[in-house]
């Protein structure tokens, strides 16, 4: 797995390739650290980060107000993680070409209204993301499907995606099951090194977690076990159970 270039939140960078193990940097596209989701108007999680409940995801409780994406989630279809997880399970063994895509991920991303909203964030073109690395494709894939893509979030690029969680405050550092885990390979804390993401799957309760990721590997959906060490943070979803 390959690195990606870093973004500082002030300045934009021109990525003149994708490089395998993050996801995405369209060709010829500026990168920027985008306030919350940076969605079109017709979504209703683009909000400032000021609307949002001032409140972290461990300290919240019953009685605390709740936060954008639990509102959101009291119009979706109910949901466990256990039910998310099977899904992404049922995915491995996918793999990509030999040109790094054609996978029914990317099919489905460039087909979606949010690659419209991708492109206008970060340039490129729909085409860009035939071959682009594709773990967030993945996970955004998944939660589509199990109807509760709007609190997973969809993005083709880690770092907006981690953003994301963060703004809408369901960001934190424990590994529940079926939470997006984002990792980054040289093991640091900021949300700009992110290299990849994937789902997990449970603690092992001795410093690993087991994951269920796409792009990994040879380029495969897989199983597989990481230290979390390498995990920035966790994106939680809402599950109603």
């Amino acid at each position: 797995m390959g690195k990606h270039r870093r973004v500082s939140p002030p300045k934009k960078r021109h990525l003149t390739r994708v490089i395998l193990g993050m996801s995405v940097a369209v060709t010829g596209g500026a990168v920027t650290a985008p306030q919350a989701f940076a969605a079109g108007a017709h979504d209703p999680l683009n909000a400032p980060a000021a609307e949002v409940p001032q409140l972290s995801w461990a300290a919240s409780a019953p009685s605390s107000p709740k936060t954008r994406l639990q509102v959101i989630a009291e119009g979706l279809p109910k949901v466990s993680a256990a039910q998310l997880l099977a899904v992404a399970e049922q995915q491995i063994g996918i793999r990509e070409n030999s040109s790094g895509g054609g996978t029914k991920f990317h099919s489905w991303y460039m087909s979606s209204p949010r690659v419209k909203e991708t492109i206008a964030r970060d340039g490129g073109n729909v085409q860009g993301y035939a071959n682009a690395p594709w773990c967030d494709m993945f996970v955004s894939w998944v939660g589509e499907q199990v109807g509760i893509r709007p609190t997973v979030g969809w993005d083709a690029y880690t770092v907006s995606h981690a953003q994301w969680f963060q703004n809408n405050r369901h960001w934190g550092d424990t590994p529940r099951p079926g939470a997006l885990v984002f990792f980054d390979w040289s093991r640091g804390d900021s949300i700009y090194g992110i290299d990849h993401v994937g789902f997990v799957k449970h603690d092992n309760g001795d410093g690993t977690i087991t994951t269920i990721e796409g792009n990994t590997g040879n380029g495969n959906v897989e199983q597989r076990v990481r230290p979390e060490s390498e995990v920035v943070g966790y994106g939680y979803p809402v599950y109603s159970s």
